[in-house]
């Protein structure tokens, strides 16, 4: 298969066949429109007069490999004396933007970071009583509202004080100038990052909130800019890498589901599927990220709609199915994906920098929270019940006549559209031994539809994919997995508990997609480890 390769600042980036063509003909309009040389000078009128206030306000990550340095020293100090007080175990409490890309470079760096982008009350509670003596909390929060992360810092503060430890010891902060969360860190003396306000949330890998929780990590950081500064030199030029993925990926028409797959940097595709769908997925488009397993995964396969990307730190395994390769390290991968989908909003005719379907099941949790009191969530009437599984569905489900689980599954994947997709959400335990094998039913049920069946933990799927669900195409069919809590957590000064919180998430999502007839289901598991046995039996039966 012949293919077209672009080299520079330690990117390449590899093209083959139709994506080729058409990310050829895609960057004759972006040169002619001298896209590379106006994004790299922050030009905020490039998506339409109707974007341009955001984007205003929206494009410092163009030059945060330079930027970002400036806080080395005070990040650096801090890392410092964590270590010289003997706290060597790190919990990132953010969400979405702020804890996705930490993640991922403590994950390709070896280094130790617990990441608690949960409500889950099993794994809240296990990364507060696991090794407190020895653990530093980061809270960050652009916002300094969400709800979450509040949620998080209200526990650790609790825990640190009845273990008779100053939660000032063991809390830093890293949010906006001027947010909630920056007045309470001032007020009670915690060590505080601002972080630039002009960063969006899934735009700020290389920023405080990428950096901080890193550093603490033990990670170097500034090796990491070193490799996205490299990239960054190249970037004005209309011949550089990034364009041309952002070509590839906004110029292919048609092939709106972009499968990933790769093993190095490690949790890359999660990062590149937040940023994606939530940059892209409104207006009724958008391209939809598909985080596979590997390369012979289910769900890898060619289609008249997808788009298959491999990426790696070295030149990966790609099938020769594989449309683009997209190789180098990790901080040049970060900058290059963030310019590439600016870069593909252009071309979809989008905003890449607002979210305006994310805060619609922020207002549904609260709502459902305030109005039930002390009382039970209104979870409606189950459709039927098989053994440890509870089935709920959306009128548009279409599953009246559905008898069993098995059933209820064969149904769901017989509805999808032919240009459409499967979501799998689950609002369970991502770290446990037995919720965790949640994740597997993500290529299960791709081994049963041709169609593409993407999985998301929840709420941080919330902060990512979410915003494509309910903004992108309608051609979604969604399952959710909730679960009943054995040990619940309380939050301290709210009247609500951390399973009461995660439950009304999942109503408020539910309920967004439910008004739009996307067909939803809610799968509840009255018992975690029989429910997922059960999910995973009536999976078996529909295999040929």
């Amino acid at each position: 298969m012949s293919s077209d390769q672009v080299q520079a600042g330690g990117l390449t980036v590899t093209l083959r066949g139709a994506v080729r063509d058409a990310a050829q003909s895609a960057l004759e309009k972006l040169r002619a429109d001298r896209v590379a040389s106006r994004l790299a000078a922050k030009d905020a009128t490039l998506w339409g007069p109707a974007a341009e206030p955001e984007a205003s306000i929206r494009l410092g990550w163009v030059d945060l490999p330079e930027r970002s340095r400036a806080l080395l020293p005070q990040i650096d100090e801090i890392a410092r004396a964590k270590r010289e007080a003997g706290l060597d175990r790190v919990v990132l409490a953010g969400m979405g933007g702020s804890s996705l890309a930490p993640e991922v470079i403590a994950a390709s760096r070896g280094a130790r970071l617990v990441t608690l982008d949960t409500t889950d009350a099993q794994q809240v509670r296990r990364a507060i009583e696991t090794d407190l003596e020895r653990t530093v909390v980061v809270v960050a929060s652009k916002s300094g509202g969400t709800i979450e992360t509040d949620s998080h810092r209200r526990a650790f503060e609790q825990a640190f004080t009845d273990a008779g430890i100053d939660p000032v010891e063991r809390i830093v902060v890293v949010t906006d100038p001027g947010s909630p969360l920056a007045e309470l860190a001032a007020e009670r003396g915690y060590p505080t990052v601002l972080a630039d306000p002009n960063v969006g949330g899934r735009y700020s890998a290389l920023s405080a909130f990428g950096l901080v929780p890193s550093a603490l990590a033990g990670v170097d950081v500034a090796a990491l800019l070193d490799e996205a500064a490299a990239l960054a030199a190249t970037l004005a030029e209309d011949t550089n890498p990034a364009l041309v993925l952002g070509a590839a990926l906004g110029g292919f028409g048609g092939h709106d589901k972009v499968v990933l797959a790769g093993d190095t940097p490690v949790g890359l595709g999660d990062w590149i599927e937040q940023l994606v769908a939530e940059s892209t997925g409104k207006d009724g488009v958008g391209l939809l990220p598909v985080v596979v397993e590997g390369t012979s995964a289910p769900g890898f396969t060619p289609g008249p709609d997808t788009h298959l990307v491999v990426y790696g730190e070295t030149e990966p395994q790609a099938p020769e199915t594989a449309d683009t390769v997209v190789t180098g390290p990790l901080g040049a991968q970060f900058l290059a994906w963030e310019y590439a989908t600016a870069v593909a909003g252009r071309l979809l005719a989008i905003n890449p920098f607002d979210q305006p379907n994310v805060q619609e099941s922020k207002d549904n949790t609260k709502a459902l929270l305030e109005s039930s009191g002390s009382g039970d969530l209104p979870t409606g009437t189950p459709l039927l019940t098989d053994g440890a599984v509870e089935v709920y569905a959306s009128e548009a489900a279409g599953l009246a006549d559905a008898k069993d689980l098995s059933s209820v599954l064969q149904s769901l994947l017989r509805s999808v559209p032919e240009d459409g997709y499967l979501a799998v959400m689950a609002y369970l335990d991502r770290d446990a031994a037995g919720d965790g094998n949640a994740a597997a039913l993500r290529s299960a049920l791709a081994a049963l539809t041709p169609r593409p069946v993407t999985f998301g933990w929840g709420p941080r799927f919330l902060h990512s994919t979410g915003q494509y669900h309910k903004g992108g195409p309608a051609n979604g069919v969604f399952v959710q997995i909730t679960g009943d809590v054995a040990d619940d957590l309380a939050i301290a000064g709210k009247p609500y508990s951390f399973s009461r919180l995660q439950l009304a998430q999942a109503l408020g999502d539910f309920n967004a997609l439910a008004e739009r007839s996307r067909p939803t289901v809610r799968l509840h598991l009255r018992d975690r480890a029989a429910g997922l046995e059960a999910l995973t039996r009536a999976l078996g039966d529909l295999r040929p």
